[in-house]
């Protein structure tokens, strides 16, 4: 049994999302979870046995034009490793966690904590990337004793962009299949969509990244030809000028805003298309989930959903800017209920090489490997 500190944005996204799932699968195998953040995870809606919540305080002092997060999670961090005796402390998103976990081992001395770092995707490509924070992400990753990403093309742009010589291992991203499967349920869950309508789905925190326009103008072309509606799920800094531009389209009977929700198996299983033309993705999380749930995906090309999708087969992946070729694809997808079954088939059949059950092990040998070098 080992006892593991996870830090993790508690906040809606994939970096916390999958942090917490690992969480909840090891400490069903037996392991003891510490997570250590400024809020409950957003997926930990309950009592869990072997897992244990620590808050970190953070200091309000009129001296301080932003409180001091980071340095605040590095003492909690210290305080949790020597209270609970943690064997190691995994990381989740670069920016701060694995500066702050870097700090928290200088604190504790003599090699008391090894740390691993897991990088997700934005993490790399657009925060730590960024002027301010390239080097401290460089120094970060190259001090952590263990570095994972979730996919090929997430470890080949760390090494390409911060010139590093670390080993790091690709573990994908997992989904429990035998949880995100699909259920018998009315599309009437959600007020406005009818029976009979093709349901186009999609799940994020609202970020620029997410282009979720082009989703918008892809429906826009899709519903003068098939009696559809378009489902956006979560919230961010982008929704509303997505709701601005839904009302200047004139669908707003068509486009529903259903906000954050905790049941994600029900809203894939009225839906008959995900999409996520996003203008990088690192893994696809939500994408996985969908294929899970026999729902085909329409994706970005760039970055590592093409490791997830099958090309033609569970979906499709285009440039994010090709609305055209994107509604191309959702059109033949949604007027075509042989070619959605087959592709829903090979959607679930893709998702079982992501399972939870062949995933997880491979953490839990990663553990194992930092902890004994």
């Amino acid at each position: 049994m080992m006892k593991i500190g996870i830090t993790c944005y508690p906040t809606y996204g994939g970096s916390g999302a999958i942090a917490t799932e690992l969480g909840m699968e090891l400490a069903k195998r037996g392991h003891e979870i510490h997570f250590i953040s400024y809020d409950f995870p957003f997926k930990l809606n309950g009592f869990y046995e072997n897992i244990f919540f620590h808050q970190v305080e953070i200091m309000d002092y009129p001296l301080f034009k932003y409180p001091p997060y980071s340095l605040s999670l590095s003492v909690k961090m210290a305080e949790v490793v020597e209270n609970e005796n943690l064997d190691l402390l995994h990381v989740h998103y670069a920016i701060p966690h694995a500066a702050s976990a870097y700090l928290a081992k200088k604190i504790l001395g003599n090699g008391r904590i090894k740390v691993i770092t897991t990088l997700h995707g934005t993490d790399i490509t657009l925060v730590g990337n960024h002027q301010s924070f390239y080097k401290i992400t460089k120094f970060s990753i190259e001090e952590s004793d263990g570095v994972t990403c979730v996919s090929n093309y997430l470890k080949e742009t760390t090494s390409k962009v911060f010139e590093v010589s670390k080993e790091m291992e690709v573990i994908y991203n997992f989904v429990d299949t035998s949880k995100y499967k699909k259920v018998n349920i009315s599309k009437k869950i959600i007020g406005p969509i009818d029976e009979d309508d093709m349901v186009i789905t999609h799940i994020s925190n609202f970020r620029p990244v997410k282009k979720i326009d082009n989703i918008v103008k892809v429906f826009c072309r899709v519903s003068e030809e098939v009696k559809s509606k378009l489902l956006l799920v979560g919230d961010g800094p982008e929704l509303c000028r997505i709701r601005s531009m839904v009302k200047e389209l004139n669908l707003e009977d068509k486009v529903f805003f259903a906000g954050i929700q905790q049941d994600i198996i029900s809203i894939l299983s009225i839906s008959d298309l995900y999409m996520l033309p996003s203008e990088s993705e690192g893994f696809g999380l939500s994408a996985l989930e969908a294929l899970s749930c026999e729902v085909p995906v329409i994706g970005t090309n760039i970055g590592g959903l093409k490791e997830v999708i099958e090309e033609g087969k569970s979906g499709y992946t285009f440039d994010p800017d090709d609305v055209d070729s994107m509604s191309k694809a959702a059109i033949r997808i949604l007027k075509n209920k042989k070619v959605r079954m087959e592709m829903g088939f090979e959607a679930r059949k893709r998702a079982k090489l992501f399972d939870s059950r062949i995933i997880v092990p491979q953490y839990l040998d990663y553990y194992e490997r930092i902890l004994n070098t």
